[in-house]
């Protein structure tokens, strides 16, 4: 327990930043209660939680002034973008840049898995779902499993020996995830790959704040917390992963001599984790930053796009940009001007990523009103029944303004993107769509590969057989007429 002196410090500093309300209970708080709600406090940097909450508010109303200078909203240069639909020999170019850097052990893989599939009926960490393919893989197991078969790729590619390509894996959990998501990964033994190089961590949180900037607490010796954003990614990369406290992501990346890092979501059973083609495209265009996307759907769809805001790359969101610019058109292509839809895939060097740091502090947290558990001036809890307070949460594209090198790189939708938001039935972006999409890449894997595939027939090709497609080249001429899970090669025989 701390003594006296130290309590009456961590007090004062409190109420120095005008939130001296958290020590409201304390004199009916128990021992081991005082203990938590101190350590609590402690832990957290109240003064930049003030600083936070006050640019987060300036910027919001700076946003809604209507006097202010409108800001430019313009669609991406053209060199600042590129596709991989319709160019094969781009794209084989790009690729092997990219395996490359692979083989040389440059490229590592962070993953923003902090979210839990409440909207999927389901409280455990959202990697651990099962979308109901033949094989029941989890979103964990499927991307692992990429991430060795590409090993191996690469191994083979690049001439060099079996077992020493290693992409290591960075997996960004919540408070509320990170136990079940490391006893998940351990009890799969880590999906096949090596423990030394899954690194598992946690992203930070803020506390939950009323309206008007005071913290809340939803017991008396509780602050009411929430994860800061998958923009917390760039935070939490610089804390402590172990006792030693230099030994961080980042430090790790460090050591481990990577300089390429590829960054998503867990929720995308179509990710081409660690894709050589789109590391390839950022090295050969020598950004520090680069963003995958893919063509919007229509003018209407709900969905924020990469373009300039103000002469800087940036994420618009959809109730940003006007009618007339939402169905505006390219006069050469006849294409959608503002049509590069933001799917959370990135690309960083670890340069970028450790001058981060430098400019957080212009970064502006964006507001969530919501609907926050309290506990009123009685210790009573109260469950109010519309928003009362706010949540702040930093999102992964807002460093996009702050980049010296930014590219935008199309890729087609139903090769890589089908997100799991919604719960079953559904009908769009639901374990339905995902699980249909996936079995339908991977039709196509078998009909590139000259197969024909009967109607109705669903064959599951596990990902350790191919990443991408490559390595199948047996079944040329071949006629599926049976589903099935494929794990070998060979099983592919019985299904013909």
């Amino acid at each position: 327990m701390p003594t006296s002196t130290c309590i009456d410090d961590l007090r004062k500093r409190y109420e120095t930043a005008g939130q001296g309300h958290v020590f409201q209970f304390w004199p009916k708080l128990s021992e081991p209660e005082r203990a938590k709600l101190a350590k609590q406090l402690e832990a957290l940097d109240i003064e930049r939680v003030n600083r936070i909450y006050k640019k987060a508010v300036t910027t919001e109303k700076e946003a809604s002034d209507p006097n202010a200078k409108p800001e430019s909203i313009e669609p991406l240069p053209e060199k600042a973008s590129d596709t991989t639909v319709g160019v094969p020999e781009k794209e084989r170019e790009w690729r092997t840049v990219g395996l490359r850097a692979i083989a040389r052990g440059e490229v590592g893989v962070l993953l923003m898995a902090g979210g839990q599939g409440t909207r999927l009926g389901s409280s455990a960490p959202k990697g651990c779902y099962d979308i109901g393919l033949p094989s029941h893989k989890s979103l964990f197991q499927y991307q692992a499993e990429r991430i060795a078969r590409l090993q191996q790729v690469a191994e083979k590619e690049c001439g060099k020996p079996a077992g020493t390509v290693v992409i290591p894996w960075y997996v960004m959990t919540s408070g509320p995830t990170r136990r079940e998501t490391e006893d998940f990964f351990k009890k799969h033994s880590f999906f096949g790959l090596d423990s030394k190089n899954v690194i598992i961590f946690e992203q930070g949180t803020l506390p939950c704040l009323t309206m008007d900037g005071k913290v809340m607490l939803d017991s008396p010796s509780n602050i009411a917390v929430a994860p800061d954003g998958n923009g917390g990614l760039y935070a939490a990369t610089r804390q402590p992963l172990s006792s030693d406290p230099s030994h961080t992501v980042l430090s790790d990346l460090q050591k481990r001599k990577v300089n390429y890092v590829h960054a998503y979501c867990v929720d995308n059973c179509l990710v081409k984790v660690a894709d050589p083609v789109f590391i390839g495209y950022c090295i050969q265009k020598q950004v520090d930053c680069g963003a995958k996307v893919v063509p919007k759907t229509s003018p209407t769809e709900s969905v924020g796009v990469v373009a300039v805001r103000d002469k800087k790359f940036g994420v618009v969101e959809y109730s940003e940009i006007s009618k007339e610019q939402a169905e505006k058109r390219d006069p050469k292509t006849g294409e959608l001007a503002f049509r590069a839809g933001n799917i959370a895939n990135h690309f960083y060097t670890t340069r970028f990523l450790n001058k981060v740091e430098s400019f957080e502090d212009q970064l502006a947290f964006h507001i969530a009103r919501k609907k926050i558990p309290y506990v009123d001036e009685n210790a009573q809890l109260v469950k109010p029944t519309k928003p009362n307070g706010m949540k702040l949460e930093m999102f992964v594209f807002d460093v996009f303004p702050f980049t010296q090198q930014f590219a935008v790189l199309e890729v087609a939708r139903n090769e890589e993107f089908s997100p799991l938001k919604n719960a079953p039935g559904t009908g769009a972006d639901d374990p339905e769509t995902s699980r249909r999409d996936l079995l339908a890449q991977q039709r196509r894997f078998l009909e590139h590969a000259g197969a024909k595939v009967k109607e109705g027939v669903e064959i599951e090709i596990s990902p350790l057989v191919s990443y991408a497609g490559e390595g199948l080249e047996s079944v040329k001429g071949k006629t599926f007429t049976r589903s099935g899970l494929v794990s070998h090669l060979e099983e592919l025989d019985a299904l013909a």
